[in-house]
């Protein structure tokens, strides 16, 4: 599952286009590569370009993910309302459950996304649609 299926372009985002980068400050991604690509290694399917709120990042440090709290050691700076990460899909369906799922850049969501939460859902929640 590495959301590219052979393509030599890159890895296809949820609309069916090349998959756009998600963020380069902070450096997001599986890899740290800036885009919400994965592969084999990436077991948390880090798929969903998520714009972060306050809601959100409260609901993921209760949930038992504490994503606001820098840990250098890691190279993470932590995250504030605003910055776009990408974000586990099982992660942000959970949200999306529970009434406090963030905004998402479908251009930047990774295809294999679609295993969990439905396009649907992903539309209900976009920042980039028209």
């Amino acid at each position: 599952m590495d959301g590219g299926q052979g393509r030599p372009n890159g890895q296809i985002n949820v609309l069916g286009g090349i998959l756009a980068s998600c963020s380069h400050d902070p450096v997001t991604g599986f890899f740290r590569d800036g885009c919400c690509n994965t592969g084999p290694s990436d077991q948390g399917l880090h798929t969903v370009c998520a714009v972060m709120t306050d809601a959100f990042l409260a609901y993921s440090k209760q949930a038992g993910n504490d994503l606001s709290t820098p840990m250098p050691d890691y190279g993470f700076p932590g995250l504030k309302a605003g910055d776009q990460w990408c974000l586990c899909a099982a992660r942000w369906e959970q949200a999306r459950a529970a009434g406090c799922a963030p905004k998402v850049r479908l251009a930047a969501t990774n295809q294999v996304t679609l295993a969990i939460c439905t396009l649907e859902d992903l539309k209900a929640h976009a920042i980039d649609l028209n």
